[in-house]
């Protein structure tokens, strides 16, 4: 889990962005030294939670193992997955993540809309790397 990044569990999870003050520009990943906005003279920024639901803006599958330096391990099979970018219309801005388990591809449609739940990224016997992923409302897993 990457701290700061998301909060919450169940219904309430979400992603957890930063707002500007001064230009009300939205971050995620958040921002936490300054606007990242060029056009901005800079305020202070506060942490927002971002919208639970948007619309799929673009998608494609990942069907290749990572190469270096990402680590994946070579014992394991690798299970392609879809990767979907969701546009957040009250934010302005768009989120990547991994679809749920069993959704593909084929399943997706750019203008559907989605909403962000709690996944698992990977998992030992000592450790689960929790993460976000998108799911099509009215899907449940």
């Amino acid at each position: 889990m990457v701290a700061g990044w998301f909060a919450g569990e169940g219904d309430d999870f979400r992603l957890l962005g930063t707002r500007c003050s001064v230009c009300a520009s939205v971050f995620f990943p958040r921002e936490d030294a300054h606007c990242r906005n060029p056009a901005c003279p800079g305020g202070d920024l506060e942490e927002v939670p971002l919208s639970q639901r948007g619309r799929v803006w673009s998608y494609t599958d990942s069907r290749y193992r990572p190469p270096s330096p990402y680590v994946t391990d070579p014992e394991l099979p690798w299970e392609p997955y879809a990767l979907i970018a969701v546009e957040l219309e009250s934010e302005r801005l768009v989120v990547l993540g991994q679809a749920v388990p069993g959704v593909t591809v084929a399943d997706l449609a750019v203008g559907m809309e989605v909403e962000v739940v709690a996944g698992v990224l990977h998992e030992d016997a000592e450790t689960i790397w929790t993460t976000w992923q998108w799911r099509p409302t009215g899907v449940t897993a």
